[in-house]
């Protein structure tokens, strides 16, 4: 379907926000019976803080459901319109750390990140995996691998030639951090807590 290029945008943009501002992690969460994950930990819907609340499944599940939430949307703005992947990508992250359904508090945007890069080219996808699952394995901070997941995304644009993805990237590589300024602090004053530890 042709439309406006500004037409597209805006619908492949609402398109990510409705998807991406689905809270999976509060909702899993609920339905196993394990209460509101607002209140665990660090209060935070993704899934390294439902794997605080209710444990390996239902983290693991949140963690895929999150990643589809980049995912999904960018493949349905190129199925219908063939434009807007961009647009699509930068609604659902939004969508997933602003949701207007929780006040726009929502997640860190890690795990959709993912979704978002595999779903613009494999080659930032899987380049997000790798530094996300290597620095995390090696510091043991999951808030680590995610922020150095966030900078791999544009990196892996640029070094692959896939410029045209490289605003959207670089805006979500921003608001990571941004949702990250405590994991900051923490890191700064030494106090961050390692996986497999509680807090």
């Amino acid at each position: 379907m042709t439309l406006p290029i500004g037409t597209t945008a805006l619908l492949a943009f609402l398109l990510g926000y409705a998807i991406g501002s689905i809270p999976f992690g509060l909702l899993l969460v609920r339905a196993a019976g394990k209460g509101d994950v607002r209140d665990v930990g660090s209060g935070n819907i993704g899934a390294t803080n439902v794997l605080r609340a209710a444990g390996k499944g239902i983290a693991a599940a949140t963690l895929v459901l999150d990643a589809l939430k980049g995912l999904v949307p960018i493949a349905i703005a190129a199925m219908l319109w063939g434009a807007g992947q961009d647009w699509a990508a930068l609604g659902a992250f939004l969508g997933h750390c602003f949701p207007v359904w929780l006040r726009f508090r929502g997640g860190k945007g890690v795990a959709t990140l993912i979704g978002i890069g595999l779903g613009l080219h494999w080659t930032i996808g899987l380049s997000v995996i790798v530094v996300w699952l290597a620095v995390a394995k090696l510091s043991r901070i999951s808030s680590l691998g995610g922020m150095a997941a966030a900078a791999a995304a544009p990196l892996a644009a640029l070094a692959f030639g896939h410029t045209i993805y490289l605003p959207v990237l670089l805006v979500v590589f921003a608001v990571v951090l941004l949702r990250h300024r405590a994991n900051i602090a923490r890191l700064i004053s030494g106090t961050e807590p390692r996986i497999g530890r509680k807090g």
